[in-house]
């Protein structure tokens, strides 16, 4: 298990030249954009950044992050534990333009400068792996279950009321009521 802090920020062409790998871990709590989707601070971040280039000369960046978070179950609401990882292999790129060029397998990692900040990147593939809604398994989850598949109710029978349109039959010519 990783101990040692993340960098902040890394020259990805540099370290993509040289086949730089870097680990390190966060916490979830420092993550201003992940941070607001969680139920809790607690969470430590384990993260890898691989660097290479590929046959095409490009940049690569093999991200791997995995943490364990406290979230909200969307049936009970109540606290539960989640493991989000996620593998990702992205092309360094300095446009959309070049970014939509990219092989299908690749996804874009924009970078406007030299340096990347790490932190960012790690958050964004934080984001994308959290789960859009977080669900107790069946058995475990606290909701109070509805008995959609109950009997209905009798139906109470109720005296024929009047057509509120008779009404309207009895104005009618050559009817004679």
């Amino acid at each position: 298990m990783l101990t040692e802090p993340l960098p902040t920020t890394l020259d990805v062409r540099k370290a993509a030249a040289r086949g730089v790998s870097v680990s390190g871990v966060l916490k979830a709590l420092d993550l201003q954009r992940f941070r607001p989707l969680l139920a809790g601070d607690e969470g430590l971040v384990q993260a890898s950044l691989a660097f290479s280039r590929d046959e095409e000369n490009r940049y690569l960046v093999k991200v791997s992050v995995a943490v364990d978070v406290v979230v909200t179950c969307q049936r009970c609401v109540e606290l539960m534990g989640a493991h989000l990882s996620s593998e990702n292999t992205l092309a360094v790129v300095w446009s959309d333009e070049q970014a939509a060029h990219l092989p299908r397998h690749l996804d874009p990692l924009i970078v406007d400068e030299q340096d990347c900040n790490l932190w960012d990147l790690v958050e964004d593939e934080l984001i994308l792996a959290l789960p859009a809604f977080n669900y107790h398994r069946p058995d475990e989850c606290k909701q109070i279950e509805t008995g959609f598949s109950a009997e209905t109710p009798p139906q109470v029978e109720s005296e024929e009321k009047p057509n509120p349109f008779d009404v309207l039959a009895q104005l009618k010519p050559g009817n004679e009521h």
